[in-house]
């Protein structure tokens, strides 16, 4: 098993970057692939980026596609999402996954408590 902490989130402004971390426990860090989702106030959880355990595959979806980056560290044990160009329609809680597997399906069995992020406009 293993347990996820994001941290990172805040308040900023439209046009603003950020970058969101996620520490992981656990040993075999490679061996889950981890993936970033939102959730707006009154909306579902959305999937927005996952990466593979050694991280040479990476996934978008369409709403932060060339805004956002997803990248891993495997020897800290940490997942990051770097977004730039933050639009007001960004603002959500993110959530930090993990998936029993190294190889990305989307299909997530851990999951953090989440990290607030606000764009003003």
């Amino acid at each position: 098993q293993v347990q996820l902490v994001e941290s990172g989130g805040g308040l900023e402004q439209a046009g603003d970057s950020l970058r969101l971390s996620c520490a992981a426990s656990g040993r075999t860090f490679g061996s889950y692939a981890m993936g970033w989702f939102r959730q707006a106030p009154g909306k579902e959880r959305e999937f927005v980026s996952g990466i593979s355990g050694s991280g040479d595959k990476t996934y978008y979806s369409d709403s932060v596609k060339g805004r956002f980056t997803i990248s891993r560290d495997n020897a800290e044990n940490r997942v990051f999402l770097q977004m730039n160009s933050l639009k007001p329609e960004d603002t959500a809680v993110y959530y930090c996954a993990a998936e029993d597997s190294s190889i990305w399906s989307g299909r997530m069995d851990y999951w953090g408590k989440g990290t607030l992020v606000t764009v003003s406009s």
